[in-house]
């Protein structure tokens, strides 16, 4: 069983359309959406949701109304503003302060300095995770919440529900579209991964977060190629971010041209693969070959 990551330095650059297409390409494999921020590749592949379970990063403090004496110590100790008298409909000021659960950080803090004991503490509904099934198979992925937080420890999750699954069901392949960037969820995509596939395009923006991400994978030992999305949209900075690549450790896996046919099988709900035989879709064959040959 392989584990491979598709991750960005930077949102937009295409990584869940080549996941999609990698989706109908790849044999025996399960999926798994570790873009929790901003999770999309449902948008493509159309799933249904077998099973469904709530998320809890951390807990989420409230005060109990009937037990407050309003002294103010948990006012005074939050060091996140989460704690404030809310003014009521008739203008007046409420008697007891009230904890905003967006603003607060589930410290545990106000618990603790409380003399009244009338702050509960108890585990904060962040998300949901599902296993659903797809036309490619099984599939892990999750939603979180509105200004919620802990993606790191939904990612996690994800990711071990896929390995279970792949385990069960004597899978070849765990196929995991990852977050943009170099921040907490993508740590948690690629940590013990066998090998990270990184999309980029042929432009400055681009250029600077490949080198990012290629830190990142280095200083986790995780071999890493590189697929310039785009291309032909400017061909000489694709050149230079492949020879900077290289000169990292991160080999080629080749380059995908742009084609309004990705748009397309995107409105269509399925993958560029499935909805042309063109030459964009030769392109994302060959660099799942490149995969392949990497993985050994």
């Amino acid at each position: 069983m392989k584990e491979i990551v598709v991750i960005s330095g930077k949102g937009g650059t295409g990584k869940t359309s080549i996941v999609a297409a990698f989706a109908a390409l790849a044999g025996k494999k399960v999926l798994a959406d570790c873009d929790v921020d901003a999770a999309d590749l449902h948008l493509v592949l159309n799933p249904r949701i077998e099973h469904r379970e709530d998320f809890s990063g951390g807990k989420k403090a409230r005060i109990l109304e009937d037990e407050c004496i309003a002294c103010d110590r948990c006012l005074e100790e939050c060091r996140f503003d989460a704690i404030h008298y809310p003014v009521l409909g008739n203008g007046k000021t409420a008697d007891t302060p009230y904890i905003n659960p967006i603003f607060c950080e589930g410290c545990g803090v106000c618990v603790r300095v409380c003399p009244a004991e009338a702050i509960s503490f108890e585990p904060a509904i962040n998300g949901e995770r599902y296993i659903s099934s797809t036309n490619h198979g099984p599939m892990v992925h999750a939603r979180l919440g509105m200004a919620e937080g802990n993606s790191g420890k939904l990612v996690t999750q994800i990711r071990q529900e896929a390995r279970d699954i792949a385990e069960r069901d004597n899978l070849d392949y765990i196929i995991i579209d990852g977050s943009p960037g170099i921040g907490c969820p993508v740590i948690a995509s690629i940590t013990g991964s066998d090998l990270v596939l990184v999309v980029t395009e042929p432009t400055l923006s681009g250029q600077h977060d490949l080198l990012r991400v290629a830190q990142l994978t280095a200083h986790f030992r995780i071999p890493a190629i590189v697929c310039v999305n785009k291309w032909d949209l400017n061909p000489d900075i694709t050149e230079q971010i492949e020879e900077e690549a290289k000169e990292r450790g991160v080999k080629p896996a080749g380059r995908i041209r742009y084609d309004n046919a990705i748009t397309k099988a995107q409105i269509m709900k399925t993958s560029v693969v499935e909805y042309t035989g063109g030459a964009v879709s030769e392109d994302i064959k060959t660099v799942w070959q490149n995969v392949l040959y990497a993985l050994g």
